[in-house]
């Protein structure tokens, strides 16, 4: 982990959040900003700067965390699907650079696309 990355710190608790899930490998907390009814990420406690970063060494860490979205969504109440997304690096959108997964759903989801 990282000592001034805010999702390291938040898996620590250092600082607070609602969380959803915890192991050794990873952390699941809803967002604070969320832009659906349930929207939580997932982060690897491992600090990973972004997908970008992530090696064949990781490979093992990113399955699990693919294969854990679909169970803590269900959890969550997401049986009708969920959106899953990465914003990976600037110029993807990534804001905390902090590897992590972005679970929505519930509601009314926009389409990402606009089609005409």
């Amino acid at each position: 982990m990282s000592d001034n990355c805010l999702f390291c710190k938040i898996a620590r608790g250092e600082i607070p959040s609602r969380k959803v899930y915890e192991d050794e490998e990873v952390f699941a907390f809803h967002d604070i900003n969320p832009v659906a009814p349930v929207h939580f990420m997932l982060v690897p406690k491992l600090h990973l700067v972004s997908l970008i970063d992530a090696e064949e060494a990781h490979a093992a860490l990113l399955g699990k965390m693919l294969l854990l979205v679909p169970k803590l969504a269900k959890e969550q109440g997401l049986d009708n699907g969920f959106r899953m997304v990465i914003n990976s690096g600037k110029g993807g959108g990534q804001e905390v650079f902090h590897l992590h997964i972005h679970v929505i759903g519930g509601g009314n989801i926009p389409p990402m696309v606009k089609r005409s």
